[in-house]
């Protein structure tokens, strides 16, 4: 399944690591050396909006308009689908 991250910005939710609030990253000093060792071209701005969210993925990280807690709703309904169509599925005869 997908997570849209805002602008046309989509990703597989299975490549999700985490989601970081803003306020979270601008406070913890771990996290900025983190995102300060990452390639420039490893880390996408998704808007010119001001950022809520870094999302870190196996492939990127994005910089997201969204709020966490708007992306982790989104993720959460994601997982509940899969887990859903997992229960629901029935083996082949």
């Amino acid at each position: 399944m997908f997570i849209h991250l805002g602008g046309d910005t989509v990703i597989r939710s299975k490549d999700v690591i985490t989601i970081v609030d803003q306020d979270t990253h601008d406070s913890s000093s771990i996290t900025q050396q983190f995102l300060a060792s990452r390639e420039e071209s490893d880390i996408e701005r998704i808007s010119s909006e001001q950022t809520k969210s870094v999302v870190v993925t196996t492939e990127k990280i994005y910089l997201s308009p969204i709020s966490t807690l708007t992306l982790k709703r989104r993720a959460q309904v994601v997982s509940d689908y899969d887990n859903y169509n997992e229960e629901t599925e029935q083996p082949n005869e």
